[in-house]
C-alpha cells in the first residue's frame, strides 16, 4: 500500500472517529438535559407527595385498625 493511500485511509477513520465522536457528545448533552428534566419532575413529585400527606392528616405514629 502506497504512503499516499495509507495517508487517505487514515483521513477517512479519522473523519468517520470525528462524525462518532460528535453523535455521541449531541447524545451525551441530550441525556444530560433529561436526566435534569426528569430529577425536577422527581422533586415536584416528592414535594407534592408531601403535601398531600401533610393534607391527609395521618399521623405516622398511629395504630393500625384493630382488623390488621
Amino acid at each position: 500500500m502506497s504512503l499516499e493511500a495509507r495517508v487517505m485511509e487514515l483521513e477517512s477513520r479519522l473523519a468517520f472517529q470525528d462524525d462518532t465522536i460528535q453523535a455521541l457528545s449531541d447524545e451525551l448533552v441530550e441525556q444530560h438535559k433529561r436526566i435534569e428534566r426528569l430529577q425536577l419532575q422527581l422533586t415536584a413529585l416528592a414535594r407534592r407527595q408531601e403535601e398531600l400527606h401533610g393534607q391527609a392528616g395521618v399521623a405516622e405514629d398511629e395504630a393500625p385498625p384493630p382488623h390488621y
